[in-house]
């Protein structure tokens, strides 16, 4: 060991023939105190949507041109009337579905499996910061292709246009629903190769599931449906393309998405915890 480094273990420092303590004596400096969630949210949701505009935007246009050529392709086979709403509701929150749920899922699971996670755990933040910073700004990049893909099949179907402002609410309340169970998804996974896989499941059922008129539907996959989180936002907007919507309805739509997302991003929480920790 050389002469610094004991002078350093031992707690002095020599001058000359003399030593004296370190000031301080032998107690360790304390640590920082632990960022609050506000602020730390903000922090992580601005250092996420940074870095992830660059590499998402390419696939946000993917997922974007995904939902309008399935509108194009419906509409060879869909005249008008509810399943048209259907049709073009469930196509413009398939684009949340794509990056919130398909994309997060795929992000923690590479975080995980890559050791992303102690950089996180690190941090002077709180869990539930690195988790809603992370899903909010996944989620963020889904606005503005739903509104391309909810104007477009407006017109593709000749759907009125009038309250499509509600897109302010269903792509937030969506988006926290299926933003907390991709993250979910990739974190409790135990293998990045099966958190890709999970997000893609998730992905092909609000597909089929949302898409899809639910009229036409057998009873076990309508109640299959009913379990999905992003079949309440598109019934929210397939209900506002009518002449005079039953906003009460709208609301309860709206509402179960804002409950399903308090508890997914708190699964999600949890699931990062446990992650963090192993």
């Amino acid at each position: 060991m050389s002469a610094v480094s004991a002078e350093a273990v031992s707690g002095t420092v020599r001058t000359g023939s003399e030593s004296r303590p370190r000031s301080g004596g032998q107690d360790a400096a304390p640590l920082a105190p632990r960022a609050k969630l506000l602020p730390a949210l903000a922090a992580v949701y601005r250092a996420q949507l940074s870095r992830a505009k660059v590499a998402r935007i390419p696939l946000l246009f993917v997922a974007t041109f995904q939902s309008v050529g399935i509108m194009i392709m419906m509409r060879g086979v869909v005249d008008g009337g509810d399943e048209a709403r259907a049709v073009v509701a469930g196509s413009s929150v398939l684009v949340v579905a794509f990056v919130a749920l398909n994309l997060l899922a795929q992000y923690f699971g590479q975080l995980r499996a890559g050791g992303g996670l102690d950089h996180y755990a690190t941090l002077p933040v709180p869990p539930a910061a690195v988790v809603l910073g992370a899903a909010g700004a996944y989620a963020s990049f889904t606005v503005p292709g739903t509104a391309v893909t909810a104007v477009v099949g407006s017109v593709l179907f000749k759907l009125p246009m009038g309250h499509l402002w509600v897109l302010a609410a269903v792509v937030p309340l969506s988006g926290a629903a299926l933003a907390g169970l991709g993250a979910a998804l990739g974190l409790l996974a135990p293998r990045q190769e099966l958190a890709t896989l999970c997000g893609q499941l998730g992905m092909s059922a609000a597909l089929l599931l949302g898409v899809l008129p639910a009229a036409h539907m057998p009873a076990p996959i309508a109640y299959a449906r009913d379990l999905l989180p992003s079949t309440y936002g598109v019934e929210a907007l397939a209900r506002t393309f009518d002449a005079n919507p039953d906003w009460a309805v709208v609301a309860a739509d709206l509402g179960v998405c804002a409950a399903v997302g308090v508890v997914s991003l708190a699964v999600a929480t949890w699931a990062y915890r446990r992650a963090a920790v192993r």
